[in-house]
């Protein structure tokens, strides 16, 4: 609204600005906050427990459990790095968690591709099977599974927890995939057709930099998923012929304490080193995991 007056013979035009509204308080605001910050607390406090505890002799966390290293003790953490078995166990988890990871993301984009780009009779119900594995857990095939390890040869090997890691991981990995495909536009495809390309140089050149953050997205999760996994290399490591120095991290810390569970110090010392690489890559990766998944939800 303006307003004009005249002042000293000249003409002013003022503009008369509404006052400011006053933003009424939002009670829900404060109490989402406090959830939020319970569950954060919920979440992180043992972590941080576990960690901390690692710098505690044993006599103190028997004497007080909730109490804070008075002194720190550096001697746990040394005695875990200073562990042939503990590197050996770094060691079993990398290349379990690298060869899983890179199995899923190559057979997960293969698969993929073909389910979001190609019409073909069946390709629905196809869609539909990989979802039906999201219901079924690994422990619902736990002895089928090792039944057929047994059989082909692969028990107690790495290969026997690779390639079923890869199988239970791809149904998520094909659900977040497609939709990232399939929003690529028709019309893309056809112009690189025009200029020559043909399907694999499509696949490689443009739709495999477009679904970059997919793939970032499936790999992390599937790279967390495989050093975390403690079911599946117990059906198949633990009851084979690898020596114990090259098991898991996941089983590591279980022979580990129970072989020292007189020695609560170097057992959470231990526990916390086993997790901290995968807790520092999930946390380096939020961002992406977070939009690859709202890239595959808008798609």
């Amino acid at each position: 609204m303006t307003t004009t007056t005249i002042r000293s013979g000249a003409i002013v035009t003022e503009k008369n600005e509404p006052a400011p509204e006053k933003r009424r308080f939002d009670w829900g605001q404060p109490f989402v906050y406090l959830i939020a910050l319970i569950l954060a607390a919920v979440a992180i406090g043992p972590v941080l427990y576990v960690i901390i505890g690692g710098f505690r002799t044993t006599a103190d966390l028997n004497a007080a459990p909730a109490g804070l290293p008075d002194p720190w003790v550096l001697d746990n953490y040394a005695r875990v790095l200073t562990s042939p078995r503990f590197w050996g166990n770094v060691f079993a988890s990398v290349v379990l968690a690298v060869a899983t990871t890179a199995g899923v993301v190559i057979a997960g984009i293969m698969a993929a591709f073909v389910l979001a780009r190609y019409n073909f009779r069946g390709r629905q119900g196809l869609y539909t099977l990989f979802a039906a594995g999201l219901m079924f857990p690994l422990t619902v095939a736990a002895l089928p599974l090792t039944l057929l390890l047994r059989t082909l040869g692969l028990h107690g090997t790495y290969l026997g927890v690779i390639i079923p890691g890869i199988a239970f991981a791809l149904p998520t990995t094909i659900i977040i995939l497609v939709p990232f495909l399939r929003a690529i536009p028709d019309e893309l495809e056809e112009a690189a057709v025009i200029d020559g390309a043909t399907r694999m140089g499509f696949f490689w050149r443009i739709l495999l930099p477009l679904a970059k953050p997919g793939l970032i997205t499936v790999g992390i999760l599937a790279f967390v998923a495989s050093w975390n996994a403690y079911l599946l290399p117990l059906l198949v490591i633990s009851t084979g012929s690898l020596p114990q120095e090259l098991w898991p991290l996941p089983l590591g810390v279980t022979q580990f304490s129970t072989q020292y569970s007189q020695d609560t110090g170097s057992v959470l010392a231990y526990t916390s080193l086993s997790m901290i690489p995968a807790l520092v890559f999930f946390l380096m990766a939020e961002k992406r995991i977070v939009g690859g998944l709202t890239g595959a939800v808008k798609g």
